[in-house]
């Protein structure tokens, strides 16, 4: 029979990728790199996202990204999405290649291996060392991020002795929840708001820093964030306010299951902390009797 931490213990194996999907991923990339350098001026290519974070969930994470673009940005942002799906489409006119802002997505092995490919444009902005980038926005027109400070950002969250591979273990376990929920919810914006969770925290404990954070996401009603690192503009939770009401119903139900879970396991009724985290989790928590 499994006790709670346990089974946090074995949902974290559950839900961290495979190694052969990370091979699977990787064997694309010089295809998908030489189509985008033939067709285009490419200064760069960054991969950013969950896979290279540490924080994706298996069977959820897709390869993203960033292909920084020497050429002068255009006024509009589909014009820049257009450029990367040509290149995509004309290497690969079999496999589905489609655009989902702020990246042009291209899916191998019947979408079991999915690459998404987000063009960036360098900008002046950011300061210091920060590496700013033009990306086309949720919607329309365009937005600013700078990947690597916001690693680092994470890493560093990560990284705290006090509460050593929490953030990332934190971030894992929120996308879970959207993943086996349908929340529609960013996943970056949830990853940087487990680190910045788990950076006032003093310990790491899976069952009560769901919870808060559930709560902390429920009580601002999912409101903008800064960037911890000052380097690019505020990230949003939703892209737009259809989903945002969506997303609120649901996490009001999520914090509510975190809460009687926490309460449970508190009181020692592992039985209904075990009930709860598996509606938590959209039925893929692991069981009490292993």
């Amino acid at each position: 029979m499994r006790t709670v931490p346990q089974a946090f213990d074995e949902f974290f194996k559950r839900l961290t990728p495979l190694e052969t999907q990370r091979k699977a991923a990787a064997a694309h990339r010089v295809s998908v790199e030489s189509a985008l350098r033939a067709a285009l001026k490419v200064t760069a290519i960054r991969e950013i996202g969950s896979f290279n974070h540490g924080t994706g969930v298996r069977n959820h994470c897709d390869t993203d990204i960033l292909v920084s673009l020497g050429s002068a940005r255009p006024n509009s942002s589909d014009t820049a999405l257009g450029w990367i799906s040509a290149a995509l489409q004309a290497r690969f006119p079999y496999t589905p290649v489609r655009v989902s802002r702020p990246a042009v997505v291209i899916q191998f092995a019947g979408g079991d291996q999915t690459w998404e490919v987000t063009p960036g444009f360098i900008t002046g902005r950011g300061g210091g060392n920060a590496l700013v980038y033009d990306i086309p926005g949720a919607g329309t027109g365009w937005m600013d991020t700078a990947p690597l400070e916001h690693l680092s950002f994470v890493n560093a969250c990560n990284e705290a002795e006090r509460t050593k591979g929490g953030a990332k273990r934190l971030a894992r376990l929120v996308k879970a929840w959207k993943y086996f929920n349908n929340v529609p919810i960013s996943s970056f914006y949830l990853e940087m708001r487990a680190a910045q969770h788990v950076a006032s925290e003093t310990s790491f404990v899976p069952v009560w820093d769901i919870c808060q954070l559930l709560e902390k996401l429920n009580q601002h009603k999912l409101a903008d964030m800064n960037d911890p690192r000052n380097a690019a503009g505020r990230f949003y939770a939703c892209s737009s306010e259809v989903k945002k009401v969506e997303a609120l119903s649901k996490l009001s139900t999520a914090a509510g299951r975190a809460r009687k879970a926490l309460d449970a396991y508190r009181d020692k009724k592992e039985g209904v902390a075990f009930h709860y985290l598996d509606l938590l989790f959209g039925g893929k928590f692991p069981s009490q009797w292993s």
